[in-house]
Order: C-alpha cells, then structure tokens, then sequence
C-alpha cells in the first residue's frame, strides 16, 4: 500500500514532528544556558526564517505567503505562541524530560475537544489506552513531587494552548500548504517572543555557540511545523493524538546523548507503556468511520 494511502500515515507523521521538536526543544535548553528564554525564542524566529522562506520560495510557494495571515492560521499560530512562551521559560528552568512529561495533557486534551466539537468516536477502552499512554509518560520523565511549582504550571498552561493549536490546524483550508502555516508561525512566534523580551529582559549577545544552536533550532522548528500540522490532515484526532506521547520517549533519548542522563527501569518501563499504547491506539482505529481530511 503507498504511503499517502497507508491509514498509519499520520502516526508516522506524528513520529517525526515530535522527533523534529524534540531536537528543536535540545537546542533551545542549550542556547537558554546564557541566553534568556524570549530572547532565545526571537533569535530562533530569525534562524528558523533564514531557513524556511528560502525553502517556501524553492518549492514555488512564494505566490502564496499571503495565506500566511488567513485567520485560521493565524488563530492557529496565536495558540502555538502561547504554548511556546509558557513552554520556554519552563524548559529553561525545568530538565526537557520533566518539561516535555508535564505537556503531555495535550493529546487527552485534543480528543477530548475532538469527541465535543467533531463528535469523533473515542470509545471506553481507547479513552483507557490514552489515560495509559499518559501514565507511561510520566513513569518517563517521574516529574518532582515538590508541588506543582511556576515553572511545571507553565507547562501544564503550553499544553493546553498546544491542543488549540491543534484542534485549529483541523479547521484550516486544506488548498493551504503545511510550509505556509510553518512560516506564519515563525513569524507570529517571532513578533511575540520580541514584544516579550523588549518587556522583560536585557538583550544579551550571542556567542558563536548559541548561534550554531539557534541554527539548528530553527532548521528542525520548520520540520516539527510542517509534519505536526500535516499529522491533523490525514488522520482523525483519536487516533494520531496518542502518538504525541514519543515526545517523552524522544526526550529521553535527548538528555542520554546530549546531557548525559540516564533513565533508570521505571523510565524504560514508561516508554515501553507509551509506544504500546499507541500502537494499541492505532490498532483499534477504524478508518471506515471517520472521513479524512484532504492534504493540498
């Protein structure tokens, strides 16, 4: 069966966006070690762009950077500024397991608005399986039990603008390209993180390093962009949200290579409980039931 047909398209989609974020939130922690939160948001605004409008115009999608500001995407984009600020000041202050484990209310919150607003069915053991999904990630990242501090409020607030953004992305026109939402929440981000950091900090120069990070950051930004809006075209909510949970098992993987921190069993055991689930989820998915929404 050919990949644009195959019904597993959008939780493999879903694979590589949270990959892609994953190492984008890796280079951000890294460049946040001297440089503040929003002023790092900005600078990646500027990095991500130095990539992505060249690459919109390559593809021959210049004509249509004026979809950029259709008010959907713009909605869109205004939830994943609000996901994004609340989400870098707690990855600054937070290790990315336990920031990103805390974010993971996202996909219980996408299905849930899915099951209310697009009357998808969920069904009793999927509901179970999510909830599941969720206990693994937090066996991942075992988040402190100091209480629920600012920082790990503010990533439960970028969880629950990430699922407007998600639950928005549905409503966009499908003849509106995955790289044209990309670019509109490059620039949105950027104007937000630079009204923010104008307001609360001191611009500090950048060293070499924190370039090459923001490089990075922003190169594999447009790639999260691009596949997690994609993801929400080609698949319905109740099947491709669970597989959001690899963000824990990706971050994971991140703090062993770059920070050096090991997960120990209960970790191990958490991943193996977020990817079957997942795949539990996917299993009991019947295509015959929800219409999919067309890709352009």
């Amino acid at each position: 069966m050919p990949l644009s047909n195959h019904p597993l398209r959008g939780p493999l989609y879903m694979a590589i966006a949270t990959l892609s974020f994953v190492i984008n939130d890796t280079f951000m922690k890294l460049a946040t070690d001297g440089l503040p939160p929003f002023e790092v948001l900005m600078l990646r605004g500027v990095a991500a762009s130095l990539w992505c409008f060249p690459m919109v115009i390559l593809m021959g999608l210049g004509p249509q950077l004026k979809l950029m500001f259709h008010p959907r995407i713009v909605v869109r984009n205004l939830g994943e500024l609000g996901a994004v600020l609340f989400y870098v000041v707690a990855l600054a202050n937070l290790p990315i397991a336990d920031t990103i484990a805390l974010a993971q209310m996202t996909p219980l919150l996408v299905i849930l608005g899915a099951a209310i607003i697009w009357r998808e069915p969920v069904g009793a053991l999927r509901w179970a399986l999510i909830g599941l999904g969720f206990i693994g990630a937090l066996m991942v990242a075992q988040p402190s039990v100091n209480g629920i501090s600012v920082f790990s409020a503010m990533a439960l607030m970028s969880a629950v603008m990430t699922s407007i953004r998600d639950m928005v992305s549905r409503t966009v026109p499908p003849q509106i390209p995955g790289m044209i939402v990309a670019a509109s929440a490059i620039v949105i981000v950027f104007l937000g993180a630079s009204v923010a950091h104008g307001i609360s900090e001191r611009f500090v120069v950048p060293e070499p390093r924190h370039i090459l990070y923001l490089l990075g950051s922003g190169l594999f930004l447009i790639g999260g962009h691009f596949f997690i809006f994609t993801t929400y075209r080609v698949g319905p909510a109740a099947l491709v949200a669970p597989f959001m949970y690899l963000f824990s098992f990706w971050a994971v993987i991140s703090g062993i290579v770059v920070f050096w921190q090991f997960p120990n069993a209960l970790a191990l055991a958490g991943m193996l409980v977020v990817v079957g689930s997942g795949l539990a989820v996917a299993r009991l998915h019947r295509p015959d039931k929800v219409a999919e929404v067309p890709i352009a």
